[in-house]
């Protein structure tokens, strides 16, 4: 029984202290924040295409009428 609760605290500590994973939670949070700027940086982007093709279109009409 002891050696068993022996192994046990010893798996603990070596999940406590291991860093195996914080390179992961790291990349992730990385890919989240570059993600999240894309995201933002579309929406305005697409806002300034979408006057830029209307500013275009009128012009057109204007041009053949």
């Amino acid at each position: 029984m002891n050696n068993m609760l022996l192994k046990l605290y010893v798996k603990f500590q070596e999940l406590k202290n291991g860093e195996e994973g914080q390179d992961l939670v790291e990349y992730a949070l990385v890919v989240a924040l570059i993600a999240f700027g894309a995201t933002a940086g579309m929406t305005s982007l697409a806002s300034g295409i979408n006057s830029s093709f209307s500013a275009v279109s009128t012009k057109l009409g204007a041009a053949i009428s």
